[in-house]
């Protein structure tokens, strides 16, 4: 009998511990690498065309150092009336973004790139989707949303506002087709990606 081949290399390409967590659900086994890569938008570009090619810049950051894998790269980036919200940095800046969000609804374009590097760096296979999804967030006053930010400080996340922890109660309605996009890492669009490149969830 030919001995079987070996798994899949699988490896997410990112820092962020929310989607470390939201990988390890699907119970496969798989390792972390952090791409280094400028996370700048182009002039002109569209947002859900900088989080798609920002997330496939990652992957292929990625798939540089690990020949032969399958890698996961995502990026996210929100919206208000079209223009981008980056990441605030810093106290003084979340508070001017929860402000003008406020009442508001804000659209998160969270990219995903799935690149297989099984047949080769030079001839990848890439898969790419872009989820929206759409944040109204509550109209509350000024000393609500500052005491929220000295609690969570949440000034590495686009739109000041981690859903996964208490930022969900500065926010009134959610509506998404993959519900753990908005968290960085929309698990039905990875697992029907993973599933083309033939990867298998149950054991019958």
């Amino acid at each position: 009998m030919p001995s079987s081949a070996p798994p899949a290399r699988l490896i997410l390409g990112s820092s962020s511990v929310y989607r470390k967590e939201l990988l390890s659900r699907l119970g496969l086994p798989f390792e972390v690498m952090t791409p280094d890569i400028d996370e700048t938008a182009l002039a002109g570009e569209t947002p859900s065309t900088t989080a798609l090619r920002l997330a496939q810049q990652k992957a292929a950051a990625i798939a540089a150092r690990a020949p032969n894998s399958l890698i996961i790269g995502s990026d996210q980036v929100a919206t208000l009336d079209g223009e981008q919200i980056g990441k605030p940095g810093n106290h003084a800046n979340a508070l001017l973004q929860l402000q003008k969000m406020r009442g508001r609804e804000v659209v998160f374009h969270t990219a995903l790139c799935l690149f297989d590097g099984r047949a080769g760096i030079s001839s990848p296979h890439i898969q790419l989707e872009n989820i929206q999804t759409f944040v109204t967030f509550r109209d509350l006053p000024d000393a609500e949303l500052d005491a929220y930010l000295r609690i969570e400080q949440p000034y590495d996340c686009a739109g000041s506002a981690k859903n996964e922890g208490l930022g969900i109660a500065i926010l009134e309605k959610i509506t998404s087709s993959d519900p753990t996009a908005l968290t960085g890492l929309p698990l039905i669009a990875l697992t029907g990606m993973l599933r083309r490149a033939n990867i298998t969830f149950f054991n019958t």
